[in-house]
């Protein structure tokens, strides 16, 4: 059985940073590109950033490059996701999905079948 288990969030001020963890379990987690999404209140659920099965490749949603930084360590089976310059619009629960074994990054919610069960981040301003 799949489990992704983020951590990390918590409150911070406007400017500053996080570091989100997604720890892996029940899943050769090499073989599956992962991917980060948040969803603010009121709102749909929005594509963050998605990493390749090696790491090599990267894809940002317009909002967070050059703030965001996605990265992962296949010898631990975790993924990251480095928040600077944080703003009050970052403000919402980040999730970790997996996509299935084998396939390409996507950025399509629907193309992830595993996710975890979310962690906060608010950012004051």
């Amino acid at each position: 059985q799949v489990q992704l288990v983020e951590s990390g969030g918590g409150l911070v001020q406007a400017g500053g940073s996080l570091r989100l963890s997604c720890a892996a379990s029940g899943l050769t987690f090499s073989l599956h590109a992962m991917g980060w999404f948040r969803q603010a209140p009121g709102k749909a659920r929005e594509f963050v950033a998605v990493i390749g099965r090696s790491g090599a490749t990267t894809y940002y949603v317009d909002s967070v490059k050059g703030r965001f930084t996605i990265s992962r360590d296949n010898t631990k089976n975790t993924m990251y996701l480095q928040m600077n310059s944080l703003k009050p619009e970052d403000t919402a629960v980040y999730y970790c999905a997996a996509g299935r074994a084998f396939r390409a990054v996507t950025i399509r919610p629907e193309d992830y079948n595993s996710w975890g069960q979310g962690t906060q981040v608010t950012v004051s301003s």
